[in-house]
């Protein structure tokens, strides 16, 4: 956990878009730490470079795409916000991409991004790493790509389905890695240091000139999964750890789902998250005091706006929810406008908070004493996550394409030439619902920031 301040900035930056396919909030709030170091992008139309009409997409309009990622900076935010600004554009430029392979594309659009920013004079002495959490959604899939531990969770009437996995240094797979390329895992941090073992940046870990990229201490390397859309699936979460430290994956769709019951934008809902996540000090051990991003997709299929919100407030007020799973807890009044939070007592999290309200899937409310310890437990569901996103997508990484065996070279090594860098400098993006939306404060972090997450 990084250093604090003595108030936390709650100021909030959001912003909502929608197309005929879905509907998205997405708000962040740099909370306790000295520094904002998330980004995100959300593109409702993500093209081909140079497509100018429906005529260049992979396979013609068929395969009309929504962009969404959410990158949590650590170390510096200098990584985040070029992957924020950029990722997305490197994916579509991607062979595989225009070809319609949308699964090949992330895999090497992800590694291409990590090459883009290495051979740049900019970047030549950056230390800063990133996540990298991305949804593209079509018609009729949604490919998930996931490297660090950000996550993107489907809810599912009610259900948290997970369509990522969360990239700790001690899980099985990648502690294997790890050890295999000469590292090692202590106090569950890579060599002592990083909390996650895989993320865009952090190039003193990829320093194995004889190893290609996706075997190197710490990996680029996403893992991808492809969820076919039914009629049960109402919308996509993805959020950085700042979100899922502080809640379950299934108390987060909970607390969506009667969000939108209550007739919330999904932008406000996301901010009331995070005000629910917000620790009432800087004194929890480091739960609730993170840089939090959370991006909400509505999946409409065909429907409108206020069709889709009426058909999840009907799921939830007949009780229509395949799992009753661990509560949220909070404390509000209701109503589309706003939560009635107790500042004092609803946003502290993991303290033993009397007289909570309790939000079962269905929208059932009971009183709880208990502990917030006591409602979900973190390594229970990290095993739950594991066990439902493929082994062999954590434990087997995929050749990569011939785009993308080049490698990434290490510091101070001749990198290899790539057209993945995009020519412009790095500039603030337009909160337009049709482009890329980046969110940073104003002010950086010291030089001598921690690193370690």
């Amino acid at each position: 956990m990084g250093q604090t301040l003595s108030e936390p900035v709650v100021d909030k930056k959001s912003a909502s878009g929608q197309d005929d396919r879905v509907l998205f909030g997405v708000s962040s709030m740099q909370g306790w730490r000295i520094s904002m170091e998330d980004a995100h992008a959300c593109i409702l139309d993500l093209k081909p470079e140079g497509a100018d009409s429906d005529s260049d997409r992979p396979t013609a309009a068929d395969l009309r795409l929504s962009f969404f990622g959410v990158y949590d900076g650590h170390g510096g935010d200098k990584v985040a916000i070029y992957a924020g600004e950029n990722l997305h554009k490197i994916i579509a430029k991607q062979d595989a991409f225009k070809e319609g392979n949308i699964e090949q594309a992330l895999k090497d659009g992800f590694l291409a991004t990590d090459r883009a920013i290495l051979s740049d004079p900019k970047y030549e002495e950056e230390v800063s790493g990133c996540t990298a959490s991305v949804g593209v959604i079509s018609s009729d899939k949604i490919y998930v790509a996931n490297s660090g531990d950000s996550r993107s969770v489907l809810g599912i009437k009610g259900r948290a389905k997970p369509l990522s996995f969360d990239h700790k240094p001690q899980n099985e797979g990648e502690k294997a890695r790890i050890t295999a390329a000469g590292g090692f895992v202590d106090f569950g941090r890579v060599n002592g240091n990083l909390a996650l073992s895989r993320a865009i940046g952090d190039f003193e870990f990829k320093k194995s000139a004889d190893l290609p990229p996706e075997q190197q201490i710490v990996t680029a390397f996403p893992d991808v999964t492809v969820h076919e859309i039914t009629d049960d699936d109402e919308f996509l979460v993805i959020a950085c750890d700042g979100i899922w430290d502080c809640q379950s994956s299934q108390a987060v769709v909970e607390f969506v789902r009667r969000g939108i019951a209550a007739k919330q934008e999904l932008q406000d809902i996301c901010e009331n998250m995070m005000d629910n996540c917000l620790a009432s000090n800087s004194d929890t051990g480091g739960v609730g005091c993170d840089n939090m991003t959370i991006t909400i997709i509505a999946l409409l299929k065909g429907r409108t706006k206020d069709e889709w919100y009426k058909a999840i407030a009907e799921r939830v007020a007949n009780g229509d929810a395949e799992f009753r799973g661990p509560g949220i807890h909070h404390r509000y009044d209701d109503s589309p406008d706003d939560y009635d939070m107790d500042m004092g007592r609803g946003t502290r999290i993991g303290q033993g908070l009397g007289g909570r309200i309790i939000l079962l899937g269905d929208g059932t409310e009971l009183s709880s004493d208990s502990a917030e310890s006591e409602m979900f437990d973190h390594d229970e569901e990290d095993k739950d996550l594991e066990s439902q996103v493929n082994k062999n997508q954590r434990e087997e990484t995929p050749a990569p394409t011939a785009a993308s065996e080049a490698g990434t070279p290490s510091k101070g090594a001749a990198p290899s030439a790539s057209q993945d860098s995009p020519a412009s400098d790095k500039t603030e993006k337009s909160e337009s619902a049709s482009k890329v939306t980046v969110k940073q404060a104003a002010d950086s972090k010291p030089a001598d920031a921690e690193k370690s997450k």
